[in-house]
């Protein structure tokens, strides 16, 4: 693949000024609750004016859920520079593993785990699983050249990996219990998408 151009210092300015209200956004609605937070504050806290906020996102719910599109750009690049013939599952794995081990990944999870009581919160969370899935798709046609409106292996891949990576998570964090063998997150997501690959090998080996 054709290398890209490095974002200009315009767009780095921007996308730091979306970094610093997204976090500023969690930080704050995750320590008090998105009830007790306003804009106003949350652009205080970015330093930046409260009109500027809305350069960026909609709401604060937006912003609070913003860091999902920051752990997609991560999963679509480290997939994207994947060998183009290594087996999808394998590139997904890596990529999977690129995201739990990006600096503040977890710290994220963790202060979105205390908003799950928050019903405006969660469905901007599954709206981004949604966006989430729907890239990853794409990439994944892209990869294989496959037609998603006649093949179901594009779709069910990226849903395999981002369920994958949830549950993997999920487990980590002792949801089901304390696993007695203390397995690492990188380990928890190798299981994951081992549990997928053979039926998504046999998926992608299969007549259109």
């Amino acid at each position: 693949m054709a290398e890209q151009a490095a974002p200009g210092r315009r767009e780095r300015k921007k996308a730091a000024t979306r970094a610093a209200l997204a976090a500023a956004a969690l930080r704050l609605c995750s320590t008090h609750g998105p009830d007790a937070v306003t804009v106003e504050q949350i652009a205080d806290a970015a330093d930046v004016a409260p009109r500027t906020f809305f350069n960026y996102f909609t709401s604060k719910e937006e912003a609070v859920v913003a860091g999902y599109a920051s752990s997609a750009d991560t999963l679509l690049t480290a997939f994207a520079a994947r060998p183009d013939d290594e087996p999808v599952t394998e590139s997904l794995r890596h990529a999977l593993r690129a995201v739990v081990t990006d600096p503040g990944y977890l710290d994220r999870v963790q202060a979105l785990r205390a908003l799950r009581g928050h019903p405006a919160i969660v469905a901007h969370q599954m709206a981004a699983f949604a966006a989430q899935e729907r890239a990853l798709a794409d990439a994944v046609v892209a990869r294989t050249g496959s037609d998603p409106a006649r093949d179901l292996y594009p779709t069910l891949a990226a849903a395999a990996a981002v369920t994958g990576l949830r549950v993997a998570v999920q487990h980590w964090l002792g949801d089901h219990g304390t696993d007695p063998r203390s397995p690492s997150l990188t380990q928890l997501v190798d299981e994951a998408m081992a549990v997928f690959d053979a039926g998504l090998r046999a998926l992608a080996g299969a007549p259109a």
